[in-house]
């Protein structure tokens, strides 16, 4: 079963600063049938003024992964981390027992584009962590590329949860596929370009999930189509 999440659905803030759509509930948005999927709770779409950014500010017991598409987005913490992230680039910060951090648009011309991901942990109460890696067009393109997993394999950040986070590049025609094992389900979110998956048809923003499938076969209907596949214990 794939039930598909219209990126005209979601959940809007917007300021004059900062443009963001909630593919759960989150802030001020809040709608009990999206409040995330599996160990999935937080998908937002920025887009920050240049100049512009949140202002420090604590979290704990949350994966939050920063996954840039256009621009740069300048991050600090409390644990001496400071780093500016840019497309390809993906950073996970751990917040566990508490961290407080901030992210500003690194540009004072230009706006930043970026996905905003958390993560329920395995476990609460670990020490407060950071990890940021590059993967390039090449390592993504035809292909479903390993970002992120628990175990940190095949050169992934670790993210401390059950979960597999891939990510594809595709021109038009293109095809990939992606096997479900027994107990697990998926998420996808589109963040360019058109896709086919299965018997479903998503465009940017759009989200899916996915549950009861032996066998997704995502074929791209736009050249630069960019898909992320959360690949979870159900």
């Amino acid at each position: 079963m794939i039930t598909v999440r219209p990126a005209h659905a979601r959940g809007v803030a917007n300021f004059r600063w900062l443009d963001s759509r909630h593919t759960f509930s989150f802030g001020e948005y809040f709608d009990p049938n999206y409040m995330g999927f599996a160990n999935l709770r937080v998908i937002n779409e920025d887009k920050v003024a240049p100049g512009q950014g949140f202002a420090s500010h604590g979290h704990r017991d949350m994966e939050i992964i920063s996954y840039v598409l256009d621009g740069a987005l300048e991050h600090k913490d409390s644990i001496g981390t400071g780093s500016i992230i840019r497309p390809g680039d993906i950073q996970r910060m751990s917040a566990g027992t508490g961290i407080v951090h901030s992210e500003y648009n690194a540009s004072k011309s230009d706006p930043v584009h970026f996905l905003q991901i958390w993560i329920l942990p395995a476990q609460k109460g670990i020490k407060p962590g950071y990890e940021q890696k590059t993967f390039t067009n090449e390592d993504k393109q035809g292909k479903l590329r390993l970002l992120g997993s628990q175990d940190g394999r095949d050169g992934s950040i670790t993210i401390h949860q059950n979960v597999d986070l891939y990510a594809t590049l595709l021109n038009d025609g293109e095809t990939v596929n992606h096997t479900l094992a027994n107990g697990r389900v998926v998420w996808l979110q589109v963040t360019r370009g058109t896709v086919q998956v299965n018997d479903q048809s998503l465009s940017a923003g759009d989200g899916a999930a996915v549950s009861e499938e032996n066998l997704l076969i995502l074929q791209s209907t736009s050249d630069n189509t960019e898909v992320l596949l959360f690949d979870m214990a159900a």
